[in-house]
């Protein structure tokens, strides 16, 4: 059964230059086998400072944690894990409504005012229902053409109807943000627009992750999920696009490995911040997004036993 059940967790340099940062290992401490975020940035200064600052937001965290980020105001990329592999849980939402708009994208065809209702559940609110409507609709040779059209090569959509068991990666996720904040031939500028727009609208309780300590003249774009698993513990992951007030850029923070919904939840709010602090030094504290107190999301429905 899809699980519509909602659960609580309270969660308190030269252009071109290499510079790499320490990793988290399984155990939280570094090692010689250890990957290290490699950032590139055309401002001089930054790359360092990123690495400086994400590898002290991600010292002594336990679970395993992968991290895409890219500026295009300052040609900045960081990149952390990129090919590693995670259970999607509901941030394959986006996915789902831009591998239907790249469909219907075709046909000139729009969305009826009932598909409009459940695209919105959907992204604003992780409706499961909703997801399991289109995945249906879709079927897995549609999701497959838009995920090739969209060179998101290695991402595996879920079996057996369980899309919340996607794989994905950081490279994937950060493409598909890539398509959805700037002009390209897969998805057209109506489909982009939309999809930021929900992205923009979802309900407070879910704006949690990414958006931690982005500037408030930013608008903020935000999709997360969460997944416990028998292996691997929880994974928790956000997706976020930052645009306006002199910005744009998107984050993509991906985890397993993690305790409880907190502990995935503080991580990546840890990565956030020092990004935003570092992509808008100048923006005051009073002038940062403060997310929630109190995380909320739905669960997708995964295989039992």
């Amino acid at each position: 059964m899809w699980g519509s059940g909602v659960r609580r967790a309270v969660v308190g340099v030269a252009v071109g230059a290499l510079v790499p940062v320490v990793g988290l290992s399984g155990a939280g401490t570094a090692s010689a086998a250890t990957p290290q975020v490699v950032c590139t940035s055309a401002k001089a200064g930054l790359a360092a400072k990123l690495k400086k600052d994400i590898g002290a937001a991600l010292k002594n965290r336990k679970g395993t944690v992968a991290i895409g980020l890219h500026d295009r105001k300052t040609k900045t990329t960081c990149e952390l894990r990129g090919g590693t592999s995670y259970d999607s849980a509901s941030i394959v939402k986006v996915t789902v409504l831009a591998a239907l708009l790249w469909d219907y994208k075709k046909t000139d065809r729009r969305l009826t005012t009932r598909e409009a209702r459940l695209a919105k559940a959907m992204i604003t609110q992780s409706d499961n229902a909703a997801t399991t409507t289109f995945w249906r609709q879709l079927g897995p040779t549609k999701v497959k053409k838009f995920l090739a059209a969209a060179k998101m090569t290695k991402t595996v959509p879920g079996s057996g109807g369980y899309w919340g068991l996607t794989r994905v990666n950081i490279k994937d996720e950060q493409r598909l943000l890539a398509l959805i904040t700037a002009k390209n031939s897969v998805l057209s500028d109506n489909s982009r627009a939309y999809i930021l727009k929900l992205m923009n609208e979802v309900v407070p309780s879910q704006r949690w992750g990414a958006p931690a300590g982005a500037p408030s003249s930013t608008k903020i774009h935000v999709k997360n999920g969460w997944l416990p698993r028998a292996t691997l513990g929880w994974r928790v992951h956000s997706l976020g696009a930052f645009q306006g007030g002199g910005r744009d850029y998107y984050l993509t923070v991906l985890t397993h490995g993690n305790s409880n919904m907190n502990y995935g939840v503080a991580t990546i709010q840890a990565v956030a911040k020092a990004v935003h602090k570092d992509l808008a030094p100048s923006t005051r504290a009073t002038q940062r997004y403060q997310p929630t107190s109190t995380p909320r999301e739905v669960i997708p429905a995964v295989p039992q036993g």
